[in-house]
């Protein structure tokens, strides 16, 4: 149990600490949260998320055989999802280990069980966050792994999806700083295709939607549930007061 509660604080703190060096820069694009409900989307998520992300994130605290509340059967989970172990009730764990993740990325990459959550703020949802943050790779040279991120300035993940997306480079153009003239600030101006991705920019604004879909769904699997049940216990209790509303009402009117 300790170890488990050190891993969370360990994740939280370094996604708290990423958005602080790099989250608050731009506005973030809104996620389309009608892929939550949406079982086609929220497949495809976790398929994204099992070729593209647990070849180095780990989801140590989601069930392999969790992923049947998204309507895929046990043999489906076997025979698409189910890489980094036999068992499909293992856990989502990858077998990168902690000091060659230093070695090649400077810090271990956090578990994303929760990170749809963590990720929330003033700004925005987690999910704003994420999908804006999965859409904004682009070419820099000055970096150790070629890339960077408008909406995580420096960051040190590498665009794993590029060949979906195809190369972009940050068109940046050089004014004054409004509070302080004897500055300079650099204003983000637009993205330049450099080349092309085997998706449309349309197709792969919506795969990133159907990756966040998943990755809120894993935060959370019973949310979608514990609205309903929510809508249902305040529905009972307002014909419940009604009816001892009428029952007040019958039993106080000979009452004078």
């Amino acid at each position: 149990m300790k170890k488990i509660i050190a891993s969370l604080l360990a994740a939280l703190a370094m996604v708290s600490g990423a958005y602080a060096a790099g989250g608050a820069g731009i506005a973030l694009d809104k996620f389309p949260k009608e892929r939550l409900s949406d079982l086609a989307a929220l497949q495809n998520g976790a398929k994204l998320f099992v070729n593209y992300c647990l070849n180095c994130h780990s989801a140590a605290f989601m069930r392999y055989n969790r992923l049947r509340d998204i309507g895929l059967t046990e043999q489906q989970i076997k025979d698409n999802l189910l890489f980094a172990t036999d068992k499909v009730g293992d856990t989502m764990k990858v077998s990168l280990a902690d000091r060659d993740a230093k070695a090649w990325f400077g810090a271990v990459p956090p578990d994303l069980t929760l990170v749809a959550r963590s990720r929330s703020s003033h700004a925005g949802s987690g999910a704003d966050y994420l999908y804006t943050y999965l859409r904004t790779f682009y070419r820099d040279d000055t970096r150790p792994t070629g890339w960077n991120n408008l909406a995580f300035a420096n960051v040190g993940m590498p665009h794993v999806m590029w060949e979906l997306q195809g190369q972009r480079a940050a068109k940046f153009v050089e004014a004054a700083d409004p509070h302080d003239p004897s500055k300079k600030i650099h204003t983000f101006e637009g993205f330049e295709q450099l080349t092309p991705g085997t998706m449309s920019p349309q197709e792969f604004d919506s795969a990133m939607a159907d990756l966040v879909a998943y990755l809120q769904w894993m935060s959370e699997p019973v949310a979608q549930q514990r609205v309903r049940i929510g809508v249902g216990v305040l529905i009972f209790l307002s014909i419940f007061l009604f009816i001892a509303w009428r029952l007040n009402a019958a039993f106080w009117k000979d009452v004078k």
